[in-house]
């Protein structure tokens, strides 16, 4: 069936085969290619056959806990947390009792890291706060998912317990939220020089986002030694400002998951998809988000009780498509205490 290939997607391919990366051009081709064609699941398969051999078959399951549900000042225009959306007008934090009930009902069901997302305008004292209990009440590798951070910021991190850090450049950074990208690569640079991992995904991708913003995105993942990418699909929650646009489908974000992890190549250490999906999980991706407590795509205040998927539920997509949650390496490094045991039955 190759042999219908054309010569510049045969040559892609051998490149991404030898866990070269791709750069950006050729990512660019591979989003445009049809989406029905041979040639696209092609790049599929080539992306989940690397993965499978360089991950040894693990799937990870890395929990992300909202820990507050208030009205952000940022206003970017994809959040349900935005101030002008008025779906949170009470800030709540949430109890640390439910925030250690959540950490600890992730560690038994065998979740890989913790990650704890707050508002732009919430403390960051509070913020190493929690992660300091949380890490000494648990076993799970604990990661910051917040706003920009100085030297000294990401000093304290390391100094509390959190292994790294989640931060993207978004899709239309400084139109669609009112933030600069070099602010956000500031940020992203300062996690290396201070020994923090950086966790990475391009998000969140609408309709109306073209091949070469996508592509710029994928390649600086790699080209900043992320120990994660991949791709997330935005969520229009009800009363979004860019409702209008539409959302892709999951065939189309299983296929730039794919791109994403030929863009990789060998820096990877992990591939993820957003909201969890058993395309991408065919396509490259061995890593799923469960959610708790709040989330920008729900205007639930506690999204597990909403769209968030548990780590159990994320376990049992990642056994049907052949991935092993159970391993006890993870790209963010093994739990530090006790064994890993099975989800529960």
């Amino acid at each position: 069936m190759s042999n219908g290939f054309s010569p510049k997607v045969k040559d892609i391919l051998k490149k991404a085969s030898d866990m070269q990366g791709i750069d950006k051009a050729e990512a660019v081709s591979l989003l445009r290619l049809d989406l029905h064609g041979a040639e696209t699941y092609a790049v599929m398969g080539l992306a989940s056959e690397i993965s499978r051999s360089a991950f040894r078959g693990k799937g990870e399951r890395h929990l992300n806990v909202g820990l507050n549900a208030a009205s952000c000042s940022l206003n970017c225009r994809f959040c349900s947390l935005a101030r002008d959306m008025g779906n949170f007008s009470e800030s709540v934090e949430f109890s640390e009792e439910q925030m250690l009930g959540w950490a600890r009902a992730a560690e038994r069901e065998g979740a890989d890291a913790l990650y704890l997302m707050t508002t732009a305008d919430f403390s960051f004292e509070r913020l190493l706060e929690v992660g300091r209990v949380l890490g000494k009440e648990t076993a799970v590798p604990v990661v910051a998912n917040t706003g920009d951070l100085d030297h000294r910021q990401g000093e304290a991190l390391l100094e509390a317990g959190f292994v790294g850090a989640y931060h993207a450049i978004r899709l239309r950074e400084g139109v669609d939220t009112p933030i600069s990208p070099e602010r956000r690569l500031g940020t992203i640079r300062m996690f290396s020089e201070v020994g923090l991992l950086w966790m990475n995904c391009v998000e969140p991708v609408g309709p109306e986002h073209g091949p070469e913003e996508i592509a710029d995105l994928m390649v600086l993942a790699r080209e900043y030694g992320a120990t994660y990418s991949g791709v997330m699909r935005r969520v229009n929650f009800p009363g979004s400002p860019l409702a209008a646009q539409g959302v892709i489908s999951e065939l189309e974000l299983a296929r730039m998951v794919a791109v994403s992890r030929l863009v990789m190549g060998n820096v990877a250490k992990a591939h993820c998809t957003h909201e969890p999906n058993m395309l991408s999980l065919a396509a490259g991706a061995n890593l799923l988000f469960p959610e708790a407590g709040s989330s920008p795509r729900d205007v639930e205040l506690d999204t597990g009780e909403g769209r968030g998927r548990s780590p159990r539920d994320c376990g049992g997509m990642l056994r049907e498509a052949e991935w092993d949650p159970d391993l006890a390496f993870s790209c963010v490094g093994s739990r530090s205490r006790g064994p890993r045991a099975a989800d529960p039955a």
